[in-house]
């Protein structure tokens, strides 16, 4: 029997042309870069220290792709509910790009035009979570940045644009986990790169 409370395991998708120069990829369905593809295949060590009841993917390319290299193709069921943000006019543009026009614009204050809000993307959150929590059992996600972040407040009872104060990198190990009993939502760890250092 595990001593321990249920956790949810998160890892954002390895990295692609967008995440590397910064540009807000949505839907945009790009692949990985073949060093996304590596920072993917070690993923494979640290999610070994589990055995999941069930793995979950975003549909798109990037977090599939990361899904698969990683080991977990095989049994990994995909959920539109894990797709990142749609940044609707936004989609493909830096955050220094848009801020030439709009000095003080951030994501989590001012949303984006024609896309998804921050409140539609926490209850989509909110359904993952609540489908996690029912397996009372240890739970993988494969799924991209903004959207992990999100659902990591959510996790933790903070309103969707609580995702501002976690950074995430890509192909990264994060843990949400419980205390007290399971009453105590808990970050058990973030952003862990260390199985991409040489």
């Amino acid at each position: 029997m595990n001593a321990r409370a249920p956790q949810v395991v998160l890892v954002r998708h390895g990295e692609t042309e967008w995440s590397r120069s910064s540009q807000h990829t949505g839907r945009t369905d790009l692949p990985l870069l073949e060093e996304g593809r590596q920072m993917a295949e070690r993923l494979r060590a640290p999610l070994g220290k589990w055995r999941f009841a069930a793995v979950w993917t975003s549909p798109l390319t990037r977090a599939l792709e990361t899904c698969v290299l990683a080991g977990y193709g095989d049994v990994a069921q995909k959920k539109n509910d894990l797709m990142e943000l749609d940044y609707g006019d936004y989609e493909g543009r830096t955050g220094a790009d848009i801020r030439t026009t709009r000095p003080d614009w951030t994501l989590w204050k001012d949303g984006v035009p024609n896309g998804e809000t921050l409140e539609e993307v926490g209850a989509r959150a909110d359904r993952i979570i609540a489908e996690a929590r029912a397996l009372q059992d240890d739970v993988l996600l494969f799924s991209h940045g903004h959207m992990l972040r999100i659902l990591a407040a959510r996790w933790l009872g903070l309103p969707p644009d609580g995702g501002r104060l976690f950074h995430l990198g890509t192909a990264s190990v994060s843990v949400l986990g419980s205390e007290a009993g399971g009453k105590q939502p808990v970050l058990v760890s973030w952003n862990d790169t260390t199985h991409l250092k040489d």
